[in-house]
């Protein structure tokens, strides 16, 4: 269970009274809003008192019924968000590069990882803190916004600092724990969907963000695992009209990941697109061959 309450709300102490008197265990995360996630059993009376404080916990996930309107969103209309950069931050030139390229298509999401989950302990693993340096250069000289991965919750404050959008990698998508905090953060947050997870699992995890506050969410399909060898991975073309049906959120498509491979990225694009996405998350680089990771797509 969670709760969230305004950063200048001092009920909220109240309310940890409350739940440490009855001996109850919670989290608390504070950041743009305070927000507190419950462990344990809560009866009805316990419930009813802490509901006074004013805390939100409803559930905010949208789901359609046979009584109500079933029918899917309409593709938009307007100009598709995109999000574009390399995989990896390798250096200040290296981004200098990719930015100068995409703002000059009017291109205003500079996405990069700075901090970067590899399946290899021995492969490269971001830049860190300097990356995160990088990116908020180049997007300030050339008037982008940025998009990075956070990855764990001891990151959240350099990474929130330096980012306009914070994006959960699929790795991530079932750390509670870290979308909790997030719900605590007033930016928008990129969530992608696990390679292995069901599209309920995926909008449920979007709920973790939502009950702590932060409505901001973007939904990201990515592709899942398959028994398709012949992509990295398969994409759920159909996930997307879904997904947006079931949360009321805007759904993008990350078409590099799925394809695995350059040449199959405009056809996933376009896929993406048919199929009603918000936007699109594509990576660039400004010499693919010497890419330090996921340079083939």
């Amino acid at each position: 269970m969670i709760y969230s309450f305004d950063s200048g709300d001092n009920s909220y102490r109240q309310f940890l009274e409350t739940l440490e008197t009855h001996q109850i265990d919670y989290d608390l995360i504070r950041r743009d809003k305070i927000v507190v996630r419950i462990f344990g059993q809560i009866d009805t009376e316990l419930r009813a008192a802490l509901d006074r404080f004013g805390g939100v916990r409803q559930p905010v996930t949208v789901r359609r019924n046979s009584q109500g309107d079933n029918s899917f969103p309409a593709p938009i209309e307007t100009t598709p968000l995109i999000m574009a950069g390399p995989c990896s931050v390798e250096s200040a030139q290296q981004l200098d590069e990719t930015a100068s390229f995409l703002s000059g298509y009017g291109i205003k999401y500079l996405r990069g990882g700075a901090f970067k989950p590899r399946t290899r302990s021995d492969s490269f693993q971001g830049l860190g803190k300097v990356g995160l340096k990088f990116l908020a250069e180049s997007a300030a000289k050339y008037g982008m916004k940025v998009v990075t991965e956070l990855m764990d919750r001891s990151q959240l404050d350099v990474v929130a600092d330096h980012t306009d959008l914070i994006q959960v990698g699929s790795r991530n998508m079932f750390n509670y724990s870290l979308l909790t905090a997030l719900g605590a953060v007033d930016k928008p947050i990129v969530l992608k969907r696990g390679m292995a997870a069901e599209i309920d699992e995926w909008v449920h995890a979007a709920d973790y963000i939502r009950r702590g506050g932060n409505e901001k969410v973007i939904l990201c399909e990515r592709g899942i695992r398959t028994f398709e060898k012949r992509t990295r991975f398969t994409l759920d073309i159909l996930a997307v009209p879904i997904a947006r049906k079931l949360s009321g959120l805007p759904v993008i498509v990350d078409a590099s990941h799925p394809a695995g491979d350059s040449e199959l990225v405009p056809i996933l694009v376009a896929a993406a697109l048919a199929a009603g996405a918000d936007g699109i998350m594509v990576e660039v680089h400004p010499c693919p061959k010497q890419a330090l990771s996921d340079g083939s797509q």
